[in-house]
């Protein structure tokens, strides 16, 4: 079990987000068709502001907008790559709805600056880069001219590693070092394995199972977990049949010292984050 973490506050729309306090949810909102996890919603605006109030009410502390499928292609299929005219005409919409019924922060999930750009104008309060600043050169400029936290995910092409763990951390170190150079806030960076990026089955588990290691990082941690294929392959289950293997695997991801979980099944995993945080961190209401 992880040693629990002082590593300060970052504020995320207003928002106080005190780093070892308590686990903090991320609720996922995929404004496309073609999610892996089955949970895309197209850009029915009403649909996506109805799920984020419903959401916030059980108690997400952030919503995270995609308007891009990430899954792998050596997969899944049927995942095509998104335009930029095609994501913004997505994210846009849906953000601004959002930021104007939502107390909770909004993240948006990009790997392209002017959707990142247009993005925090339209009232989003943070960027989860799932290429951390390697999927477009102006992405670190746009973050750090805005002034807004950053989650940072590890991400390869293929899977080969000289040594797993270690060359993960590196990597993470080497995005954390660029980001700086680029002027953004240290205070303002949070950091992403890559669970199902750049990894098989083995290699996945082998992280959520060092996950402690990641510490080192003096970094928020962030987990992405949820209906993910690694939980398929173990179960065989499909993706809408996953919620116990997530639940699994968020318990043991705040064992480990995450901070944050990004998950689909928000009701669920609160409750799972509440109970796990209660042996891990301590619980001190009687």
């Amino acid at each position: 079990m992880a040693e629990i973490r002082t590593i300060g506050t970052t504020n995320i729309g207003g928002n106080e987000f005190l780093w070892g306090s308590r686990t903090y949810i991320m609720g996922v909102i995929n404004v496309t068709s073609d999610s892996f996890s089955g949970d895309g919603i197209g850009t029915d605006v009403g649909v996506a502001t109805s799920l984020g109030l419903k959401f916030q009410k059980m108690g997400a502390d952030i919503i995270d907008v995609g308007g891009e499928s990430t899954r792998p292609p050596s997969v899944y299929t049927g995942a095509v790559p998104t335009s930029l005219q095609e994501e913004l005409g997505r994210v846009i919409p849906t953000v601004k709805a959002l930021s104007a019924v939502l107390e909770i922060p909004i993240s948006v999930d990009t790997y392209k600056a002017e959707v990142a750009r247009q993005a925090i104008k339209a009232g989003a309060a943070m960027i989860n880069d799932v290429r951390a600043f390697e999927g477009d050169p102006e992405m670190a400029h746009v973050v750090s001219e805005a002034d807004v936290p950053v989650v940072l995910m590890h991400n390869q092409g293929g899977n080969d590693y000289d040594d797993l763990v270690p060359g993960v951390i590196k990597a993470l170190e080497r995005s954390i070092e660029k980001a700086l150079k680029a002027g953004v806030d240290g205070k303002k960076i949070i950091v992403d394995p890559g669970i199902g990026f750049g990894k098989n089955v083995r290699q996945n588990l082998e992280i959520l199972r060092r996950l402690n290691e990641f510490t080192v990082l003096r970094k928020p941690l962030l987990l992405g977990t949820s209906r993910k294929s690694t939980i398929g392959y173990v179960l065989n289950l499909e993706a809408d049949q996953r919620v116990e293997g997530t639940a699994a695997t968020v318990a043991l991801s705040i064992a480990g010292g995450a901070d944050i979980v990004r998950v689909h099944d928000v009701n669920e995993m609160v409750r799972v984050a509440k109970m796990s945080d209660a042996i891990v961190r301590g619980w001190t209401k009687f």
